[in-house]
């Protein structure tokens, strides 16, 4: 095979035409992301990019919108029971999973109830 894929550049979800506070509220809020500019081309769409650890999450404005309640990325993270901690406190409830060999995990919603998976390799 002549190619090899290098690693995850962005993940898309879909938010509510009009959800970008929201999301703001979430991404950056939260998890402290940094919002990404958005090409103007792509900007005059709506939604919203952000980027951390590596890899970006772009946010697309659907006027049909249904929440992703199932399919999710997966976040690596440093320090699962810290943000466990900071996801409650902004009222994003957690729900641990130990069914993921050699690492902690648990699952979230963004403010739209989009499905996201946080885990952190087992010490």
């Amino acid at each position: 095979m002549a190619f090899r894929i290098k690693d995850l550049h962005h993940v898309q979800l879909l938010i509510p035409s009009g959800g970008e506070r929201v999301a703001r509220d979430f991404y950056s809020g939260v998890l402290g992301m940094a919002e990404v500019i958005k090409p103007p081309v792509l900007a005059a769409r709506g939604g919203c990019w952000f980027r951390a650890g590596g890899w970006e999450v772009h946010l697309s404005p659907a006027p049909d919108f249904v929440p992703a309640a199932r399919s999710h990325p997966g976040v690596l993270v440093q320090d699962l029971d810290g943000l466990a901690q900071a996801l409650e406190a902004a009222g994003h409830p957690v729900q641990w999973d130990p069914h993921f060999p050699g690492h902690r995990r648990l699952y979230s919603a963004d403010g739209h109830g989009n499905r996201l998976e946080f885990l952190e390799p087992a010490r």
